[in-house]
């Protein structure tokens, strides 16, 4: 088991935390952004930054390469909808996309917004990890919170449409 820390400040024991969200054991804040057959798109619950969705496999797998040829085709139309509706709905002009085969979860992709606050810790990958935990520290009070969670709104109900 894992303790992790959401953006909320509940801690959660977990032995694979793709697994407890996918499955519904988790119900990220906000419920889940879009779902097919093979993903799961959330907000992610551990950085409070407007527009930040995980689309993670349904499938318990660690890597690209393990993805059915359903779920490759599967993946990318999903992906490119949220990013369209990120673009559309949410005025999302840059998304860092992210996505490691040494995860304690499973397949996921993070689509990480760039906000002109961003900036500040650079503008390279190496500019993320000091960006996210500024945004948990810093960035989680209501009035951030009411933000990320009107974005996940609108995104619903512009992926579900």
């Amino acid at each position: 088991m894992r303790t992790l820390t959401l953006s909320n400040g509940k801690t959660i024991e977990v032995e694979c935390l793709s697994c407890a969200l996918t499955s519904g054991v988790i119900e990220p804040d906000g419920g889940v952004v879009y779902e097919t057959e093979h993903f799961h798109a959330h907000q992610d619950v551990a950085y409070p930054i407007r527009g930040l969705i995980i689309l993670a496999s349904k499938r318990h797998i660690k890597s690209f390469d393990e993805l059915t040829e359903a779920e490759q085709l599967d993946y990318i139309r999903v992906l490119t909808k949220i990013r369209r509706a990120q673009r559309q709905i949410l005025d999302i002009e840059y998304v860092y996309y992210f996505y490691n085969e040494d995860t304690t979860h499973h397949f996921h992709t993070w689509m990480v917004p760039r906000y002109d606050w961003m900036y500040d810790f650079g503008r390279s990958v190496e500019s993320v990890r000091p960006v996210l935990l500024h945004a948990r520290r810093e960035r989680n009070g209501e009035e951030d919170m009411e933000k990320v969670m009107k974005a996940l709104h609108a995104l619903k109900k512009a992926l579900n449409a």
